[in-house]
């Protein structure tokens, strides 16, 4: 009688248990134990309840990226479906007020870039722009990080030298190197008629002006790559260093296997962000060769304003069109890199 007693008492307090906590979570009596409580608009008023003044201040920057990035996005892929250029938008000629007049195309804007030559073309140019900008200047920045990463006298100095050009305003730069390269007065040029060689049409000629926009923007990124580096290369804790050296590792064991991983969080997000920004390089390839020669070193980017400012009649979709392509490839880019990474063992 008494087990059966108990029993009793503990069912009765397991049901009051289980009333308790749905009238605690908001469940509905008789609901299925997995209804969410009080639904979307329940949680939502919960949500501002508790975090008003978080939301008070996120809100200001969410309505300023939507007007100064969000429009502009979204009118730019309206654009890229219709056949819009400077003769048929709406405009004002004097008093007169034209309306707009372009029509709606679909896909036919993306089909023709993609099936044409000059978007394929660009796009390999920009593709090997961006491997070799990238490479180069991460190969050179983590050297100058393992180098500065030492005790060696000047160390400061040079860390300030080397920082230099990332000071510098880049247009600043770009102008001061388009002087250099000049054919006829230039002091590269000078400096090889010094040694009897001669002179070298650095930006007249496809190939030397792929090389000269690459080496411009190798020495614009390098300082960035550097200081990254530097910073992850000094959060690697010394002792490790003295430990593999104990054991008989070499410069390049330690190097492979304690710099290289140490440096892997810190690689993997300059890397990414590297990418993104030479791909969009568009300061350094218009100052300094506005795509040419012809169009031997015109980005993708720099094509897009092209359309836009420099062709008559200024071709509104097109740009447009080539500009959403920028960022579904960069989107693309991002997505595998981190699905890569993630495979790796990273987070990112």
């Amino acid at each position: 009688m008494a087990v059966h007693s108990g029993q009793s008492v503990a069912r009765a307090a397991g049901d009051e248990l289980a009333r308790g906590r749905g009238r605690g979570t908001g469940t509905p009596p008789g609901a299925p134990a997995g209804t969410p409580p009080g639904g979307l608009a329940g949680r939502l008023r919960r949500a501002l309840a508790t975090h008003w003044y978080a939301w008070t201040m996120v809100t200001p920057v969410v309505v300023v990226i939507g007007v100064i990035i969000g429009y502009p996005l979204v009118r730019g892929v309206y654009l890229s479906l219709t056949d819009a250029n400077e003769r048929n938008v709406e405009r004002n000629i004097g008093v007169n007020h034209l309306p707009a007049t372009y029509e709606f195309v679909g896909l036919d804007n993306y089909t023709a870039a993609l099936t044409g030559s000059q978007f394929l073309s660009t796009l390999g140019w920009t593709l090997v722009w961006t491997v070799s900008c990238v490479s180069l200047t991460f190969a050179l920045g983590l050297a100058l990080a393992n180098i500065l990463n030492r005790r060696i006298a000047g160390r400061s100095l040079y860390r300030m030298l080397l920082i230099l050009p990332w000071a510098v305003p880049g247009f600043v730069s770009v102008f001061a190197w388009r002087f250099l390269y000049n054919e006829d007065r230039g002091f590269l040029n000078k400096l090889l008629a010094g040694g009897g060689i001669d002179a070298v049409p650095w930006l007249n000629d496809p190939t030397w002006a792929k090389f000269s926009v690459i080496a411009v923007n190798i020495w614009l990124g390098v300082p960035f790559m550097m200081v990254a580096l530097l910073g992850g290369l000094q959060s690697i804790p010394g002792e490790m260093y003295e430990a593999a050296e104990m054991d008989g590792a070499g410069p390049w064991q330690r190097f492979r296997h304690i710099t290289m991983p140490g440096l892997r969080s810190v690689s993997t997000t300059v890397i990414l962000l590297s990418t993104i920004w030479t791909f969009n390089m568009f300061p350094v390839i218009f100052l300094l060769t506005r795509g040419g020669p012809g169009d031997a070193t015109q980005i993708l980017v720099t094509q897009a304003y092209k359309f836009s400012f420099e062709i008559s009649p200024r071709d509104f979709a097109q740009s447009s069109t080539w500009g959403v392509l920028i960022l579904v490839l960069l989107m693309a880019f991002a997505a595998v890199y981190r699905r890569v990474l993630r495979k790796q063992g990273d987070t990112w």
